[in-house]
């Protein structure tokens, strides 16, 4: 069993062409990640902090070649920059896979690195030194692979700790609601086999029935959308944006017609997006749109409208949806994406709605990684946005 703090003389040398060629394996690493995962370069390290965080992880493993002995602490630089780099992983949306593959790639080049460097240095070396000189290297990289997995996997579980505490309450609040809507549905049911019951108030139970039973049928359509978000992202249905937002228009086709609203589809990037989220999100929004356009006005329309745009952590796809309805009233707004809760349940009547349909839009946008908000113009109406990752069309982000 040999001694990796064993005295090596040929360590000092690789550690200074380590050094000296850090920026070419920087650019290696680079290469074969963008290769493996077909990302573009700038959402690998979409900043020039974090392409710096390379050449200071090939910094900390010359360092620890060249003086063995030296002690890789929580709070070292080098474990420092992989940490970020794990919560960068984890922000992107890698999995454990793809991080694992990119320190596989980072350590094999490493490796064949030293192996062509040994052959032009003339420092005298015995076999088992050079032993040790892998072996220092080995054991650099998998401390720094270490701190960037055990921070991603922090990161993970906490995301997992929070998505399950939202979620017992989700099915706390759903379950209360269709049992609240099947109990009305089912007393006026009853009600309807009563004898003698004039036709207007058996007009107005069957159309209680109906109600309770289309809202019901809304919920469970969502609650099937959103378990598709569930499953692996590489299962999902993925479409071009502007094929999942034709599709949610022609559903709400008819619905927008009967109330004379005019669904208008601007600008949309060619990118690729997951069916379900996209198609739930905004036929969401089209939905309230429809329910909410403003009856005074001669002419009533919503817009879909999309763009790519880059960001600190790499691009992503931004989709509005704008109407000229009767907005939200400015009290309203911090609470649109609370489950159960409707904005104009006192000041418009005849709406059907639960509540629930922008709390799970918001849920389902999470779980994958997006966002969503909402903003008012002064002149009225409502623009309803989410954010995704962008992935050009074509773009694989699945396993080589």
């Amino acid at each position: 069993m040999f001694d990796i703090t064993t005295p090596c003389p040929l360590a000092p040398a690789l550690a200074a062409r380590m050094r000296e060629d850090r920026d070419d394996l920087t650019r290696r690493w680079l290469d074969r990640i963008v290769s493996r995962v077909e990302l573009e370069p700038q959402r690998v390290f979409p900043t020039e902090q974090l392409l710096n965080h390379v050449p200071l992880l090939v910094d900390g493993i010359a360092a620890y070649l060249e003086n063995p002995a030296m002690v890789v602490t929580a709070d070292a630089p080098v474990i420092a920059k992989a940490m970020e780099l794990g919560a960068l992983r984890h922000r992107q949306g890698f999995d454990e896979y793809e991080l694992l593959k990119e320190f596989e790639i980072f350590g094999g080049i490493i490796f064949a690195f030293l192996a062509r460097t040994v052959q032009t240095l003339d420092a005298p070396c015995e076999k088992d030194e050079l032993l040790v000189c892998g072996h220092r290297v080995f054991r650099a990289v998998a401390l720094i692979q270490e701190a960037a997995l055990t921070h991603y996997m922090q990161r993970v579980r906490a995301k997992l700790a929070e998505r399950e505490e939202r979620l017992r309450g989700f099915n706390r609040a759903l379950t209360h609601e269709l049992k609240n809507q099947l109990g009305a549905a089912m007393g006026a049911a009853d009600l309807l086999d009563l004898e003698g019951l004039p036709e207007v108030e058996h007009a107005r139970l069957l159309d209680v029935v109906r109600r309770n039973v289309r809202v019901m049928r809304t919920v469970l359509d969502n609650l099937v959308e959103l378990s598709r978000l569930d499953a692996d992202t590489r299962q999902q249905r993925r479409v071009l944006l502007p094929q999942a937002i034709g599709e949610a228009a022609r559903q709400l086709r008819d619905r927008a017609q009967a109330a004379q609203v005019r669904i208008r589809i601007g600008e949309l990037p060619q990118v690729e997006v997951s069916a379900a989220a996209v198609e739930l999100a905004v036929s969401n929004f089209l939905s309230n749109a429809i329910k909410y356009a403003d009856t005074a006005k001669a002419e009533r329309w919503v817009l879909v409208r999309g763009a790519t745009v880059e960001t600190g952590t790499g691009p992503e796809t931004i989709v509005t949806v704008s109407d000229n309805g009767i907005g939200v009233p400015p009290e309203k707004r911090e609470r649109l994406f609370e489950r159960g809760f409707r904005a104009h349940l006192e000041s418009v009547t005849g709406v059907e709605g639960d509540g629930l349909g922008l709390s799970i839009v918001k849920d389902a946008l999470d779980a994958i990684g997006g966002r969503v908000w909402a903003e008012f113009a002064p002149e009225g109406g409502a623009s309803f946005s989410f954010a995704l990752p962008a992935r050009r069309a074509g773009e694989s982000s699945g396993r080589a």
